[in-house]
């Protein structure tokens, strides 16, 4: 396919790089592929495990009573939904517990929220529009949405402006839906372009005192926005080519004081080459090498909790800056994103699991009384070897001070089990993780239904050459 020329379109330079590469891009590496299959089997797991907590039902089914009996599928439940709806119920569910697979640069990231949204689209592709979408077509998009949403979230921080990370997510899966839809790269251009303008969620819900599970559903909602933008775009509405760039009213006047967004590499399969996994810790990703150390302090110290007058943690400033936190913690939403009371559930029970953050354990005493002896500073050391590129590590470090002046061994962590670095080590764990989270999901599934839903997934082979009608009606009932 022609690429589109910058100087024939007035559109801002970035967006059609990510147009030509959302038309034009095909996988190279036979990784890469891999790569999409585990984060693909890891977002599903981590799905069906949400169904077994209350408050993500909340989420769920229609907008109002009127179910859609034409509509899509949506995995692990009898709903039948239209495709913005379907979009945010899959990714709602993958997203609720904070366990699917993280992007870690100046800004952060769940790549796999996207997946909700492209089984939609394809869904309704094959069904109304005669396309023939398989698994292995969704895992290639989601290479696509993975790379734009990395990318711009590596060198660009709308933390730093007190906006969510799900813009990005947005940006870049309202492109790949409008491709997946049949539009041409006039279309494609044009939805960037409704994205980019599109009002940006601010990152309230997840700090103090305004913590709450609407960080569990706030990538869903940018999904919703992409697939109803891809829609719109594919229908023919117009785009706003200098979005990014026009004086005063751009993107990069209204945020950045007139910086422009820098990517650090072209476009190519770098973001899913790369992705981080949660095995098998469910907490905030700057946490998870933390919870490596406490486990292994767990193991040396269990019986001596009650005798530490002092923990001493090192981090990252961008640890400091999101889940460091003091004072109570009110909800599930805010104990899985504060760095202390991580630590603590690991220090006493020697794991983190969704479950470690309900009113049941939150309510215990020992938990507050570690929490209220931690001291967290930032390790400079940490936080540079965090944006180095050639490292992207995630480091953290405790020592234990007991009450006799003794002192533990500091642990250190650098690369959690689902870094790159440790992806031999990960992969058949990031497997295991899919099994009991499917095993242990209180779907709508029956035993059977389940069982033969995992053994689909583990058939790679079969899987990808599944069609997307097919998949979504064996995974719902």
């Amino acid at each position: 396919m022609m690429k589109l020329d910058m100087k024939q379109t007035r559109y801002d330079p970035l967006l059609i790089n990510i147009a030509n590469y959302i038309e034009s891009y095909t996988l190279k590496k036979p990784e890469s592929i891999q790569s999409a299959y585990l984060s693909f089997i890891d977002a599903i797991g981590c799905a069906f495990l949400a169904l077994n907590y209350p408050a993500c039902h909340n989420t769920l089914g229609p907008i109002s009573q009127v179910q859609n009996t034409n509509g899509i599928p949506v995995f692990g439940s009898s709903h039948k939904l239209d495709p913005v709806m379907a979009a945010f119920n899959m990714s709602s569910m993958i997203r609720w517990l904070d366990f699917n697979d993280t992007w870690l640069g100046e800004e952060w990231g769940h790549p796999s929220d996207c997946l909700g949204g492209l089984l939609s689209c394809c869904y309704y592709a094959n069904t109304f529009l005669n396309k023939s979408y398989t698994i292995q077509d969704v895992l290639e998009a989601m290479v696509k949405s993975y790379e734009i949403q990395g990318l711009l979230a590596q060198k660009n921080a709308f933390n730093r402006v007190g906006i969510d990370h799900v813009a990005f997510l947005k940006i870049g899966l309202t492109g790949v839906c409008t491709q997946l839809l049949g539009g041409t790269s006039d279309q494609i251009l044009a939805s960037l372009s409704l994205a980019i303008v599109d009002g940006h969620a601010m990152r309230t819900y997840r700090h103090q005192p305004n913590t709450g599970r609407r960080k569990s559903w706030a990538a869903a909602d940018a999904v919703k926005d992409a697939v109803f933008l891809a829609f719109l775009a594919h229908r023919g509405e117009m785009g706003y080519p200098t979005c990014l760039s026009t004086s005063k009213w751009g993107l990069y006047d209204v945020y950045f004081k007139g910086k422009s967004f820098e990517l650090h590499r072209d476009f190519d399969d770098f973001v899913i080459n790369n992705i981080l996994f949660k095995v098998p810790y469910a907490a905030e990703y700057h946490s998870i090498t933390a919870i490596e150390c406490a486990i292994t302090l767990h193991k040396h110290y269990k019986e001596k909790l009650t005798e530490i007058e002092k923990i001493e943690i090192q981090s990252t400033d961008a640890a400091m800056r999101i889940i460091v936190k003091e004072g109570p913690l009110t909800n599930p939403a805010s104990r899985d994103h504060c760095l202390q009371y991580i630590i603590a559930i690991g220090l006493i029970y020697g794991e983190v699991y969704p479950h470690h953050f309900e009113d049941d354990i939150a309510q215990k005493p020992l938990v507050d009384i570690l929490r209220s002896k931690m001291t967290v500073s930032e390790n400079k050391h940490f936080s540079q070897d965090y944006l180095d590129l050639s490292k992207k590590s995630c480091a953290n470090s405790i020592k234990l001070i007991f009450k006799d002046r003794s002192e533990s061994k500091l642990i250190d962590v650098s690369y959690p089990l689902g870094h790159p670095k440790r992806r031999t080590e990960a992969s058949p764990k990031i497997i295991e993780k899919f099994k009991k989270n499917m095993t242990e999901s209180t779907s709508s599934l029956s035993k059977n239904q389940c069982d033969s839903l995992i053994e689909t997934c583990l058939n790679k082979n079969s899987l990808l050459n599944q069609n997307v009608d097919h998949f979504l009606k064996h995974a719902s009932t």
